[in-house]
């Protein structure tokens, strides 16, 4: 395969080649889910808990999976074997296929399967050193937000509402509780502790999000997964972000106004090392 070829309904394809019907539901109603895998040196990180996401999400959507688990790992392992560097990140999507443009579910439509590499786009490693700054506004979204569907409007308006600050990320807040970013995970930190959203239709159960809290549990670190009050959050000593694509980044402003001292804890820093390590045992 050449270095920008993607598989898309049992076909490998050059990118500039690959199409799709305008009549595709998820062109026409976002009618699909997704799925983001980092993979590090070759290999995907996590896969196992990516595929149980995907089909989580595709339950939720009443989307029957179009491959098996052993199909799914083939053609990531043909598309990693297909681009140059060794970290890249995976993009599934899976929409309902295409279909005159209707509301009601069409009958006997294959769904349309996309898998895309790219090669890992990392941020700015004085990001991980000294903070990132965010913003935050009301969650806005529909009441699944455990999904990973592709109705993402919503999350576009917070992210560029982050950018238009020059900050990474839009810290979202519903009836007065965290829920999380716009494309992350949010941790905050009190007094030592480590204070996770509860993954209820709310929060989008982020791989990432498992595993720091994995880590956290194995190494002895105090945490609680409960309701955080937006009060909480203000007040927080320390704030995280997490996804597959940052890993585990400490936000050092909010609104304009630093958190704890204005910059990375020292609970972040021992996660971030023990986040790093987990990785070169993959």
């Amino acid at each position: 395969m050449s270095q920008r070829t993607v598989y898309l309904n049992g076909e490998w394809l050059p990118l500039g080649e690959a199409r799709v019907s305008v009549l595709d539901r998820g062109f026409m109603l976002g009618d699909g889910v997704y799925e983001l895998i980092p993979v590090y040196q070759r290999r995907p990180f996590r896969l196992d808990e990516h595929l149980r996401r995907l089909q989580r999400s595709l339950d939720g959507i009443r989307l029957p999976n179009p491959l098996t688990d052993a199909q799914w790992r083939e053609v990531i392992a043909q598309s990693v074997a297909g681009l140059e560097a060794d970290d890249q990140s995976l993009y599934l999507q899976i929409t309902r296929g295409v279909a005159p443009r209707d509301h009601a579910f069409p009958a006997n439509t294959a769904p349309t399967v996309l898998v895309m590499g790219n090669p890992m786009s990392r941020p700015d490693p004085a990001q991980f050193e000294h903070g990132v700054c965010a913003v935050s506004t009301d969650d806005i979204r529909w009441r699944r937000c455990d999904l990973k569907t592709l109705n993402l409007l919503p999350n576009v308006l917070a992210k560029q509402k982050a950018v238009d600050a020059g900050c990474v990320e839009c810290v979202m807040f519903r009836d007065g509780v965290l829920s999380e970013g716009a494309a992350s995970n949010i941790f905050a930190v009190k007094n030592g502790v480590i204070l996770a959203p509860v993954k209820d239709q709310r929060v989008l159960p982020g791989v990432t999000y498992d595993l720091v809290l994995e880590l956290a549990q194995a190494n002895g670190m105090a945490f609680e997964v409960r309701d955080i009050a937006e009060a909480e959050v203000r007040g927080a000593d320390e704030l995280w972000l997490t996804s597959s694509s940052r890993e585990v980044q400490a936000i050092v402003e909010l609104d304009g106004t630093p958190v704890g001292n204005g910059k990375p804890g020292p609970i972040y820093r021992r996660i971030y090392a023990l986040y790093q390590s987990f990785k070169t045992t993959l």
